[in-house]
């Protein structure tokens, strides 16, 4: 029987507090709390006094995949701690299902992926190189950029002392900003859309503050926004049907983003937003379009196995990518809004044959061989 190591980082039982409630529920990429001098902007960006385990996955979503996949074999659960490599020796298992997210760097998604790759163990999804990649905003578009995929135009700040050079070099408003190494939710609200010089001056002056990185300033697209599943490699890839966001479901007057407030707050299991609409409702030549840009990005930056593509449309309509995750959200209930399992149902396949087809893609490009479990 094919042994599958399972490498994850769950999250910690929460404190029964209303704000470790919030948290718990946060899956997906939620965003880093903050303290000290800004703590009027914490309030709003974030329901937690710590979320330094946000990225990580709750128990629901580690047994769901655990379960999915048993079907192929004995798993072995390998949680992403600091004991991770003895025991990744130790099992010397046939191939690991990775998404673990990890805790600390700007390579921390690359952590488990390198340590398989030092002890020789096949594993699942993007190398080490393209998971740091991905969690660099700055560095992805510039690849994205030099092979001519394309992606809003952008600067980055890396201190204080360089607001005002960038603040002068802008040539158009409104702009974006957003932390350059965070997932795609983390510090990222309506407050940082910037219609001005002195409003960038302010946002990017907090962000470079709370989250002490670099601080990605991009042109806003004004267009629809879409995400795209991938599955596959080489010629194999396909686009799983494309999710498309529904911003009129948002409270009025919001801001056309899919940011903190529409993920978090506005969106609740109670009062759910229909926010998103699959496969989306668009021409097929648009379809068409987002496909091929989206296959071009999932190809240039090295993604493996599966991967989660944001893109939205600029003022000529024409797809651009925003963000690449190649270790995508997949929460097992419908009822979270998961994305890429949702584009997975649309496309029938059930979250079991949603993680099967992930970890079979791996399988065939390393050459293991995958059994039933008994």
């Amino acid at each position: 029987m094919t042994r599958i190591g399972f490498a994850y980082n769950q999250k910690p039982e929460p404190e029964a507090t209303d704000a470790a409630a919030e948290l718990s529920r946060a899956d997906e990429e939620p965003p880093s709390s903050a303290g000290g001098a800004h703590a009027a902007v914490a309030a709003l960006v974030a329901p937690a006094p710590d979320d330094e385990f946000a990225e990580w996955d709750a128990a629901e979503t580690i047994d769901a995949v655990a379960r999915a996949l048993a079907r192929h074999g004995e798993v072995i659960r390998l949680e992403a701690r600091d004991d991770f490599p003895e025991r990744l020796r130790a099992e010397r298992p046939d191939i690991v299902f990775n998404i673990a997210e990890g805790l600390r760097g700007p390579n921390r998604e690359a952590h488990v992926p390198a340590i398989c790759e030092f002890y020789g163990v096949p594993y699942s999804g993007s190398d080490p190189f393209t998971l740091a990649l991905c969690l660099d905003k700055a560095r992805t578009k510039e690849i994205l950029r030099a092979n001519d995929v394309p992606t809003a135009d952008w600067m980055l700040v890396r201190s204080a002392g360089d607001i005002d050079a960038v603040v002068a070099r802008r040539w158009s408003f409104p702009v974006f900003a957003k932390p350059v190494h965070e997932g795609s939710s983390k510090g990222i609200t309506e407050r940082n859309l910037a219609a001005d010089a002195d409003a960038l001056r302010a946002i990017v002056g907090d962000l470079l503050e709370r989250y002490q990185q670099p601080v990605l300033v991009e042109d806003f697209l004004p267009g629809s926004e879409f995400t795209c599943g991938v599955l596959g490699n080489g010629a194999a890839a396909r686009v799983l049907p494309i999710v498309g966001m529904n911003f009129d479901a948002l409270p009025a007057g919001a801001l056309p983003i899919y940011g903190f407030e529409a993920k978090w707050l506005w969106d609740r299991p109670e009062n759910p937003l229909e926010i998103f609409s699959c496969p989306a409702r668009i021409s097929d030549v648009l379809r068409a379009e987002i496909e091929h840009v989206v296959l071009r990005a999932y190809d240039v930056l090295g993604c493996r196995d599966w991967s989660r593509v944001d893109v939205r449309l600029d003022a000529n309509g024409r797809a651009n990518i925003v963000e690449v995750n190649p270790l995508p959200g997949i929460l097992p209930d419908p009822a979270d809004n998961s994305c890429l399992p949702k584009a997975a149902r649309a496309a029938g396949l059930d979250y079991d044959a949603l993680i099967g087809a992930a970890l079979e893609a791996a399988a065939a490009r390393q050459g293991v061989q995958l059994g039933s479990a008994r």
